[in-house]
């Protein structure tokens, strides 16, 4: 009895024998889980890496567009504010208006200064067309003249030798005195007559003054043309309009201002807009333009964008910047350089949806 009691196996025994098997089994479905785990994650990785191997990604990356400053070309207080902020116009639409009534007396004085230049051109071109009659004409009138009076000179000669030629009983000392003072007389004449032919002489002088006269006339029309012109110029930039499509934004003008020539008084945010992505200069290998591009909003999570490449800058953004590195003076530490790309949104956008400049954006280049 006491030998078939002791050859039987305690309970315990069994129990530690149930308890191990099952911890091997737990480790045993352990290992497999772990195994399944790694390598599900070695298969997203491989699959992950086999469906981006193709992409380049950068976070560095905003929405930008064309800017339009607007400044008055000309100073003077604000009397009608026609926008606000925010506010949609169109080229040529009204912005605001200046006080006009300086620049409209300054183009009335403007035109009346070219008026009495213009009354003045016209008296000095009829000036000029008689000139080009009467000074001729006196030229011809002092020469018959001293033809004439050479004609008198040569009868009052003849007299006077006649006279001194003839004996002393056939003519008096008062008929002979008389001779020779109408010879001496008559050359005097022959020598006025011979100075006025001298002093007629020059038409083509007396013609080029008048000429000249003319000429001056017309400058000074012309110069009076020209400043009424900007007169209407200066009155005409009174009323400031826009000049292209777009936004209202940093508006800081308000009705009654005085604003000042080229002073910034708001700007538009033109229609076209696009993505400045900045890339890590070795993703560049393999970027070409015309490259689609998906593009992801921060602030619109659906909003799905495609684009393509348009270009790349040539030049990082820090070789443009207002103090570019000197990496030729001092120690040189390398740094990876970003290159600005320009990406055009092709589509996803709505007719009637706008992206704020500046949003940022994360651009995913399909290099093939």
């Amino acid at each position: 009895m006491d030998d078939q009691v002791s050859t039987a196996p305690p309970p315990n025994l069994d129990l530690e024998r149930t308890s191990t098997s099952r911890t091997r089994r737990r480790s045993g479905l352990a290992r497999w889980a772990l195994l399944l785990i790694v390598l599900i994650a070695v298969s997203v990785a491989v699959g992950y890496w086999y469906a981006t191997r193709d992409q380049v990604s950068t976070d560095d990356a905003f929405i930008e567009g064309r800017v339009v400053t607007v400044a008055p070309q000309v100073s003077g207080a604000v009397v009608a504010l026609h926008v606000d902020d925010n506010q949609r116009v169109k080229a040529g639409d009204v912005l605001i208006e200046i006080d006009p009534s300086s620049y409209r007396a300054a183009r009335d004085q403007a035109a009346a200064s070219l008026a009495v230049a213009q009354a003045q051109l016209a008296n000095a071109r009829i000036a000029l067309d008689a000139a080009r009659i009467d000074y001729p004409a006196r030229l011809a009138g002092a020469q018959a003249q001293l033809e004439a009076a050479k004609a008198t000179q040569a009868r009052t000669d003849a007299d006077a030798r006649r006279q001194r030629g003839l004996p002393k009983g056939a003519t008096t000392q008062q008929e002979v005195d008389s001779a020779n003072a109408a010879l001496r007389s008559a050359t005097a004449q022959v020598a006025q007559n011979e100075a006025s032919v001298r002093q007629a002489n020059l038409v083509g002088q007396f013609i080029g003054q008048a000429e000249a006269q003319v000429h001056q006339l017309e400058a000074q029309v012309a110069l009076a043309r020209a400043q009424l012109a900007q007169a209407e110029l200066n009155l005409s930039w009174t009323r400031v309009t826009a000049p292209q499509d777009g936004w209202v934004t940093k508006r800081n003008v308000e009705a009654g201002n005085y604003v000042q020539s080229g002073q910034s008084i708001l700007a538009l945010v033109t229609p076209q807009v696009w993505v400045a992505a900045n890339f890590r200069e070795s993703d560049l290998e393999h970027m070409r333009d015309g490259q689609r591009v998906d593009i992801r909003v921060d602030a619109y999570p659906s909003l799905r964008l495609t684009g393509h490449v348009d270009s790349v800058q040539l030049g990082t953004g820090g070789r443009f910047t207002a103090f570019p590195p000197e990496n030729a003076t001092g120690n040189f530490v390398k740094i990876v350089q970003r290159v600005p790309v320009k990406i055009v949104i092709d589509q996803g956008l709505e007719p009637d949806q706008r992206l704020p400049l500046g949003l940022s954006v994360v651009p995913t280049v399909r290099l093939k």
